[in-house]
């Protein structure tokens, strides 16, 4: 995963731990999983372009 070990990930998350503290957790976890759907959605759904017709002005 990422060349990241078992090591590194608990440091990772010890460290995360003293600076948020246990009760933001849950929401740090919420917005990231919030975040990761939005990209995916917006990685998988088909570009749409307006192609309508649109006066221009000054011509």
């Amino acid at each position: 995963m990422f060349g990241i070990g078992t090591t590194e990930l608990l440091a990772i998350l010890a460290i995360v731990l003293i600076i948020f503290g246990v009760g933001k957790l849950p929401q740090i976890g919420e917005g990231m999983g919030k975040a990761i759907r939005g990209f995916k959605k917006a990685v998988s759904e088909d570009e749409v372009i307006d192609v309508k017709n649109k006066e221009v002005k000054g011509e």
